[in-house]
């Protein structure tokens, strides 16, 4: 009882900070995505950097702009995400960046998934290491599970949605190098 109070006494954003502090680094990313219903799967691996932002910093100042927030509104804290991915048949896939800024319980990105469009997430803590997003775009929804696993992994899960069918599902193993 007393771990659950202590988890209530500390703000999500709180815990988000923490969370992004604690995965800044770079990683490798191993993952498999599953096509449904069909089950077609697509195995890759990336490798992320992760950069945290602090509040006041221009490229917070350049998102909050980007959502249209008013000039009174500053973002707290944030992260930069970096990645360049092959697919395990050594296809070159992508590479790219991606920016998080955080508000409360609305973290604000830069782009989408499947949108180069800004898009804003609704976020919780069900503990103190595993973050859950909300993401709702273009008649989808993108539910992911975040998990620090000691100081040297973090697993993820996505599940795309439409129409309240499940489309996507996407599984990763990130280990610290």
């Amino acid at each position: 009882m007393t771990s659950q109070l202590k988890i209530a006494q500390i703000s999500d954003e709180a815990l988000l900070a923490k969370f992004f502090q604690e995965s800044v680094g770079v990683w490798r990313s191993e993952r498999r995505y599953y096509t449904l219903p069909e089950g077609e799967t697509k195995e890759m691996v990336s490798i992320i950097t992760i950069r945290f932002l602090e509040a006041g910093c221009d490229e917070l100042h350049s998102m909050a702009q980007m959502h249209g927030l008013p000039d009174s509104v500053s973002l707290t804290f944030g992260a930069e995400v970096t990645w360049n991915t092959d697919s395990v048949t050594g296809k070159k896939e992508s590479k790219g960046s991606t920016l998080f800024g955080v508000k409360g319980n609305t973290l604000y990105r830069d782009r989408g998934f499947a949108t180069p469009k800004p898009v804003t997430a609704q976020y919780y803590f069900p503990n103190p290491k595993t973050l859950c997003l909300r993401t709702e775009y273009n008649g989808s929804v993108f539910e992911e599970e975040l998990r620090l696993v000691g100081s040297k992994y973090r697993t993820r899960q996505s599940i795309i949605s439409r129409a309240g069918e499940q489309l996507m599902i996407g599984q990763y193993l990130e280990k610290r190098i």
